[in-house]
């Protein structure tokens, strides 16, 4: 069992500079010149869960504050407390004060703000024009449009981009290193690919493999994400365009029942492979679009097992028609 297990290892390797941000150098740039300058406008941060807004936040106001940055920086997650009293009393309070700092403002991070009610963003863009001389806002958001055109036109945007693969394998290669963790390059390949771009996700897997073993191989990875192997999946979709429904289905059985698989999770792998069949591409379009199909009956409640079944057995009823 590995001795840090009860650190958090998403703080723990928190990057602490601007030139460690992974995959944000074009944003990471300018903004290394707005802390340099010691002067910025208010800023939005928009793009995906987990990769870097909030991290890039806390480097700004250490690198504009120095030690002194927790006092100069309020840090309010939107989601948890969303209506018009914080803005009026947490925020505006906050804003109405000086800086303790040689910087003459004060900077304030709300995240998750796309959750904020309207009336409270109506709120905040008030106390954002009247609080221009003490106080700077960082407005992070995973949907820009969720955010009233007025406190837009009011912030420069910044567009954060999903995290590439090789950028998530790099950072789970180091913080494995540093921990003195083994892992095969098939496990942070796989990683990278269950995180989809979330480097928050990817290094909290990480830390769940390495909590019983010092050395990760790829179907461990697999294992803590309770996600369907590539292989496992491909296997089952073959047998089903060649026909042999009760192999397929004895399959998806081992998938659902045994490894405890959601159909969600199934039919997610079941999209990715279908690509990798060796098969005709009007037959993968056609294949496409069941698939589609069942994802939305899935989304509506339907039970699991019977709607991946019928979905195999028209994968196999197809074969036999061609």
């Amino acid at each position: 069992m590995h001795e840090n297990q009860f650190e958090m290892w998403t703080e723990k390797h928190r990057p602490v500079e601007f030139s460690e941000v992974a995959g944000q150098e074009q944003i990471t740039k300018r903004l290394a010149e707005f802390a340099r300058s010691k002067s910025l406008p208010h800023m939005m941060f928009a793009g995906p869960a987990g990769c870097g807004k909030t991290t890039t936040a806390l480097i700004m106001a250490r690198s504009l504050f120095g030690e002194a940055w927790k006092h100069n920086f309020l840090d309010l997650n939107a989601s948890d407390e969303r209506g018009i009293d914080v803005i009026r009393s947490k925020v505006k309070e906050f804003a109405r004060t000086k800086s303790l700092s040689n910087v003459p403002f004060k900077l304030i991070f709300l995240d998750e703000a796309d959750a904020l009610t309207n009336e409270a963003q109506n709120a905040l863009r008030r106390t954002m024009e009247n609080y221009t001389n003490t106080a700077r806002f960082i407005i992070s958001c995973n949907y820009s449009s969720k955010i009233i055109e007025p406190i837009q036109s009011r912030c420069a945007v910044f567009r954060f981009k999903p995290l590439g693969p090789e950028h998530v394998e790099k950072r789970l290669s180091r913080i494995a290193e540093a921990e003195k963790i083994k892992i095969s390059k098939g496990a942070l390949k796989s990683a990278a690919e269950i995180s989809e771009g979330d480097m928050r996700k990817a290094v909290n897997i990480l830390q769940a493999a390495a909590t019983t073993k010092d050395e990760i191989s790829e179907d461990d990875i697999f294992e803590i994400a309770s996600r369907a192997k590539p292989k496992e999946i491909g296997e089952m979709l073959a047998k089903a365009v060649n026909g042999d429904f009760k192999s397929a289905r004895e399959s998806l059985k081992k998938l659902a029942i045994d490894q405890g698989l959601s159909g969600k999770d199934i039919i997610t792998e079941m999209h990715k492979q279908v690509f990798d069949l060796e098969i005709p591409e009007k037959n993968k379009v056609a294949m496409l679009e069941k698939i589609g199909e069942c994802e939305f009956r899935l989304s509506e409640g339907c039970d699991e097992i019977i709607q991946l079944e019928s979905l195999l057995a028209q994968f196999a009823l197809y074969a036999k028609r061609v």
